[in-house]
């Protein structure tokens, strides 16, 4: 052969590497083809799928034309369709009414109605998805007058079926409308439901039945029924610095309201009543211990639930009709005792 080992082997680590290179271009080179026909081919848009909707929706809107999707959708809807198809008939509804502003802007008053008729559907599914689309028409001005028309049959729902999903729902709902006054004897017939979400152990339905009873409290005419609602023994639990921030936050914010409405004029000329287990009584009773809680809450590692804790204990040493005024200020001897 007339070579020595070394050379051979040199020889032979050479061609590996030429291999080597080439096996390494081709292997880019079937990389970009792959990546290149990715780009070109898309799926075929299907209607029914919610990813789907979202890019017809998009490429509608770039091109500045209607794609009807959601008269379509409607259409559908009044077809005689089974639990499953309904249900996900208003999903696909609530989606496009994001998504395509203008076309949901360009429905009518009977769509919402026909959304809403669902809400009397034997299955909770349907009334789930129907909640959720009549919160996407909240979002369009024309339409509120309308919807809050359902807000009579939306408090009965969810002070009648304990379904954790239909009470986010529900409450998502009622907490995007102003509530007309001719709602409040409902309201007063579904306080013990909203006060018994309140303290459940679902955080998504807590947040949003605690958000709704802070701007019930600001209601004058509704405030002594809130105050005198029938509450668990262990109530002050949802002050514990162990609760999430979200929760703690919006809590914080019920009792500041309270605390308020209770100190006006207005409500201190009358000599109310409450019962033994009212909220009134574990949030402002001799017994209270509430002080304690709004302690130590006051050092919490958010600090928005420490500015609000703070609101708390300013509310209630000092009433709104004194003007928090040094001099006039008096301590509630409910919660600081000597002045603390």
């Amino acid at each position: 052969m007339g070579k020595t080992i070394p050379r051979c082997l040199q020889q032979l680590d050479l061609r590996k590497s030429v291999v080597g290179l080439a096996t390494g271009a081709g292997a880019i080179y079937l990389l970009y083809k792959a990546i290149r026909a990715g780009i070109k081919c898309q799926p075929p848009l299907c209607s029914n799928s919610p990813i789907c909707i979202a890019r017809l929706a998009i490429e509608r809107e770039r091109h500045g034309r209607d794609s009807g999707e959601i008269r379509r959708l409607l259409n559908s809807l009044e077809c005689k369709q089974d639990e499953y198809a309904k249900s996900m008939i208003l999903h696909s509804i609530t989606r496009c009414v994001y998504l395509l502003e203008a076309e949901a802007s360009a429905c009518t008053t009977e769509d919402i109605c026909l959304v809403g008729e669902m809400l009397d559907d034997k299955d909770n599914s349907v009334k789930i998805q129907a909640l959720n689309a009549l919160k996407a028409f909240s979002g369009i001005r024309k339409f509120r007058l309308k919807i809050q028309e359902h807000s009579i049959k939306v408090l009965e729902l969810i002070s009648t079926i304990w379904d954790t999903e239909l009470h986010v729902a529900g409450l998502r709902l009622l907490n995007s409308l102003p509530m007309p006054d001719y709602v409040h004897p409902q309201l007063r017939r579904v306080m013990p439901a909203l006060m018994e979400i309140m303290q459940s152990d679902y955080i998504l339905s807590q947040v949003q039945a605690v958000r709704l009873l802070s701007y019930l409290a600001q209601k004058s005419d509704l405030l002594y029924d809130i105050l005198n609602c029938q509450v668990h023994s262990n109530f002050l639990n949802l002050f514990q610095s162990s609760q999430p921030g979200s929760l703690l936050f919006e809590v914080l914010v019920f009792a500041e309201r309270l605390s308020e409405g209770r100190n006006t004029t207005h409500y201190r000329a009358v000599k109310w009543h409450y019962n033994e287990q009212s909220l009134h009584e574990a949030l402002f009773g001799d017994e209270s211990r509430l002080a304690d809680r709004l302690l130590s809450l006051v050092i919490h590692p958010e600090e928005e639930v420490q500015i609000q804790a703070c609101k708390v204990i300013v509310s209630l040493q000092c009433p709104q009709d004194l003007g928090c005024r040094p001099s006039t200020c008096r301590p509630s001897h409910s919660y600081f005792k000597n002045g603390e």
